[in-house]
């Protein structure tokens, strides 16, 4: 009686302290996206083949905000279905050692923001709601319910 598994699709999410500590990085999504269109939530980005967890948010900080990171520390892991998939994320504290945030970036083939700013942990509850599992992991690595 085996029954279909979906494929796990591996992903990384990643927070940026202002220099306050009290804010962090947001990014709006493109409004065509099939998911959370429109809504703030936090950086993330999808492990391509071989690559680890924490070389795909190196690479997502600059192919999504065009800036080089450094990792801090990982805050937390989590999985949701999606339907035809599972999506497991690592989610990571990191610091820009180099650059300044612009979104959109000229990469294609992934999503790109279409703006960032600044915000607070209640300005993820929102997008935590309607299924944001970057979201939901950085909530609960803080004990914040949404």
């Amino acid at each position: 009686m085996g029954g279909h598994v979906n494929p796990i699709k591996n992903s990384v999410s990643f927070v940026i302290y202002h220099k306050d500590r009290t804010r962090f990085l947001l990014v709006k999504r493109p409004p065509e996206e099939d998911r959370l269109p429109d809504v703030w939530g936090l950086p993330a980005g999808s492990l391509k083949e071989g690559e680890t967890f924490e070389e795909a948010v190196i690479r997502s900080g600059r192919e999504k905000l065009g800036v080089e990171l450094k990792i801090v520390r990982k805050m937390g892991e989590g999985e949701i279905d999606r339907g035809d998939y599972r999506l497991r994320m690592k989610a990571y504290e990191v610091e820009i050692i180099h650059g300044e945030p612009q979104v959109p970036q000229p990469i294609r083939g992934i999503t790109q923001y279409t703006q960032w700013k600044w915000g607070r942990p209640e300005d993820l509850v929102e997008a935590a709601q309607k299924g944001s599992l970057c979201c939901r992991l950085y909530l609960s690595s803080t004990h914040q319910s949404w």
